[in-house]
């Protein structure tokens, strides 16, 4: 029997408005792929993100293009090949991926040597706004162990000195989403240092980043935008600490376990975060970051309604998913 794909766009409210330095935005719109083989299906999950030039027109067509190698059965290292890293070949490896453990009956913890899973200690993310309203979503926030707090526009020391003053017993990341310039970065990351902050990621535009070379990192610089597969990561050394490994970044699961272990080789530090998605976006996600250094994966939290059956939040606390929701 051939197999069957289906994709929907989907979207979710935001619990509020999610604010970084590029905009604003009040729901999570996804593109859920389905593939069925067998009697079995497996599910993926992505999110077009506009400043890699997706739309979700975009992406929805850029899966509907694979349906002939999908429905002859493409296989996940084939698909490499045949499509670009991003949110749309994210979906399908994760529906890959899903699909295989529920034919085979091995979960994908096991097939990527994740065993025994634990739940991980994830950020939480404060939206950017005025230093009052950022201090104020940060003493609501406060008992979190791990705050990532969007910045990148003017006035940064202001809110970094607000947001440690609200929430004096937790462990800061600093998310500037490129919005630091050559002439603040230095004097900035010095003030994050002051401020016990743990990490700065992605501080400067990718591309035009150099200058990180030949400046001092008091505290660790983490790569987002400027990484997305396995490829990127020469180039990155000695400009960065740490990297932001994302699935709809490297394209899914596959290419993210590459990125990892290459990362690991050369000496990074490793993130994995996530865009504005719901559960059945994190779950892949939740099992690549056993073992990192930080954990970004609280996209269901921002949402004022995620899937049923989602993942398990306890306080700052993921649980690994069941298989029910995916692999």
């Amino acid at each position: 029997m051939a197999r069957v794909i289906s994709v929907e766009a989907e979207r979710f409210p935001i619990a509020g408005t999610f604010t970084i330095s590029r905009g604003s935005k009040t729901e999570a719109e996804v593109i859920t792929v389905t593939i069925a083989d067998g009697g079995r299906s497996g599910r993926g999950e992505c999110v077009p993100y506009k400043r890699y030039g997706e739309t979700m027109e975009g992406v929805r067509a850029a899966i509907e293009a694979m349906h002939d190698p999908i429905v002859a059965g493409i296989d996940r290292t084939a698909l490499l090949a045949a499509m670009s890293a991003g949110a749309a070949r994210n979906a399908i490896d994760c529906a890959l991926w899903d699909l295989e453990a529920k034919l085979t009956g091995t979960p994908v913890a096991v097939a990527i040597g994740a065993v025994p899973t634990r739940p991980l200690e994830t950020a939480y993310t404060l939206s950017l706004a005025t230093p009052e309203a950022m201090a104020a979503q940060a003493r609501a926030n406060a008992t979190r162990p791990l705050l990532k707090v969007k910045i990148g526009s003017d006035n940064d020391m202001a809110r970094i000195r607000a947001v440690t003053e609200a929430a004096p017993e937790s462990r800061i990341i600093l998310d500037a989403n490129e919005g630091w310039t050559d002439e603040n970065v230095e004097a900035n990351l010095a003030f994050a240092a002051q401020h016990r902050i743990a990490l700065v990621e992605q501080p400067l535009p990718a591309g035009k980043d150099d200058i990180l070379r030949r400046i001092a990192h008091p505290v660790p610089v983490c790569a987002d935008e400027s990484v997305h597969a396995a490829k990127d990561l020469d180039a990155l050394a000695g400009l960065y600490d740490a990297v932001n490994i994302k699935l709809d970044k490297s394209g899914g699961l596959t290419e993210a376990l590459k990125l990892r272990d290459r990362a690991r080789d050369l000496g990074f530090g490793i993130m994995v975060g996530c865009m504005v998605g719901t559960s059945l976006a994190m779950a892949p996600a939740v099992l690549l970051a056993q073992d990192a250094d930080f954990v970004d994966l609280d996209g269901p939290l921002l949402l004022a309604r995620d899937r049923e059956p989602g993942l398990v939040y306890r306080g700052s606390f993921v649980s690994p998913p069941e298989r029910v929701l995916w692999g």
